[in-house]
């Protein structure tokens, strides 16, 4: 039950074709969505940008639902038994703080990353012990709340099925010290079983997204190599016969100025000069059409950047789209991750780069030598100067939070 959103707004990947199925081969150089924070920001949290969508939504419809299931019952339980005020607003606010963490902490650490997630767990074991200590064995039902909130956090490696199964065992020994031991079975076997489905799930979406991913990667590419097969054909198809009809015109008024006295030559001298104009402007525009196509752009040149430091041997880190980035700018950001990735290449001596990418700015940082390193305020760098300038932005060259050069641009 406690999927019954996500079922609907996380759909398992379709029959793949040739170009899906190379798609699924590149998705393991694709970093997983919860190991990095995808451009969302702790204000988009507190904004609430980043629990908008269908994922978000469904999630939930699913905790909402299953949170009434359970939140009701208990809260008569609270306020039916002969206990101290003080007991009743203490259970009460641990139980409205615990339904809390469990609708909105496996959200955010599903997209701000690991640390957050191990913190969103903490906070959900601490509220449910004193949930449980107040109550009693009774409240153990919280421990499949948040065995389910356990793998749908961003957690390392397997430690989702870990905790889960520690847990159960957990749930199952407090049963049976306590003199419960018909519940033990029960209770132990709802925690692990809802639990390992929930990761399984989880598992799912996160497969699904690196492919989704790998695929607009791949969609991209095709993109810019389309274009650049546009750019080659017109070059050497349209740009060859222009020139031959500029030259031709050309001969032919010259040949003209040699039969004087012609009445009509005038004429057609003028018509043959603007055929050679004609002739003339168009090939200047295909030129200048072409030099558009092959033009610096920010998407090209972060396909050129993952390949330069693979081959490099540095960690990268990289955006997975440049959709955020607005056209006027995309040129401008082409330029400065071009000389960015080059000096992160040649100069820095780093193991690690990352770059992100914004609406209004780009950021490349290393974890290399540093300012100390030579060659890292050549010619380079004092054209991407001169073009955010031009530009209206600002350039800020300084040492990296990784511990090595850092570059930055905001327009």
């Amino acid at each position: 039950m406690w999927s019954f959103g996500w079922r609907y707004s996380w759909p398992g990947p379709r029959w793949l074709s040739a170009a899906t199925r190379n798609a699924s081969e590149q998705a393991t150089k694709v970093g997983t969505m919860t190991s990095k924070t995808g451009g969302i920001s702790c204000r988009d949290v507190f904004t609430g940008n980043m629990f908008r969508g269908p994922g978000p939504r469904g999630w939930f419809i699913g905790a909402g639902l299953s949170i009434l299931l359970w939140a009701w019952p208990t809260w008569n339980l609270v306020w039916s038994v002969d206990e101290p005020p003080a007991w009743k607003a203490a259970a009460s606010v641990s139980l409205i703080a615990f339904f809390a963490a469990y609708a909105f902490l496996p959200q955010i650490s599903w997209r701000l990353g690991v640390r957050v997630g191990i913190a969103s767990v903490c906070i959900m074991l601490a509220l449910s012990g004193v949930i449980i200590f107040l109550i009693g064995r009774e409240a153990l039902w919280t421990w499949t709340f948040l065995a389910c909130a356990i793998a749908m956090t961003s957690l390392p490696p397997r430690t989702d099925f870990f905790l889960i199964v520690t847990l159960s065992v957990a749930s199952a020994t407090i049963q049976l010290v306590t003199g419960n031991a018909e519940q033990a079975l029960v209770q132990s076997g709802l925690v692990l079983s809802l639990g390992l489905m929930m990761s399984a799930f989880a598992r799912l979406i996160r497969q699904t997204a690196r492919l989704r991913e790998a695929q607009t990667k791949l969609a991209d590419a095709a993109v810019a190599a389309e274009r650049s097969r546009v750019a080659r054909d017109m070059h050497d198809i349209l740009g060859h016969s222009l020139t031959v009809i500029a030259v031709k015109a050309e001969l032919a008024g010259r040949m003209l100025d040699t039969v004087p006295g012609d009445p009509a030559r005038d004429k057609a001298a003028a018509e043959i000069a603007a055929v050679q104009d004609l002739a003339r402007g168009a090939l200047a525009d295909v030129r200048a059409t072409v030099a558009g196509y092959r033009g610096v752009n920010v998407l090209a040149e972060l396909a050129v950047a993952r390949t330069a430091l693979e081959s490099a041997g540095i960690d990268a880190e990289l955006p997975g789209t440049v959709e955020q980035v607005p056209a006027r700018h995309r040129e401008l950001f082409g330029w400065v991750l071009r000389e960015g990735i080059t000096n992160v290449v040649r100069h820095s001596g780093a193991a690690r780069c990352r770059v992100r990418l914004s609406a209004s700015g780009v950021l490349v940082e290393d974890d290399g030598v540093g300012l100390a390193s030579g060659g890292r305020s050549g010619n380079g760098l004092i054209g991407i100067r001169e073009r955010v300038d031009a530009a209206g932005g600002t350039v800020s060259i300084g040492p990296s939070d990784l511990g090595g050069f850092r570059l930055a641009v905001e327009v």
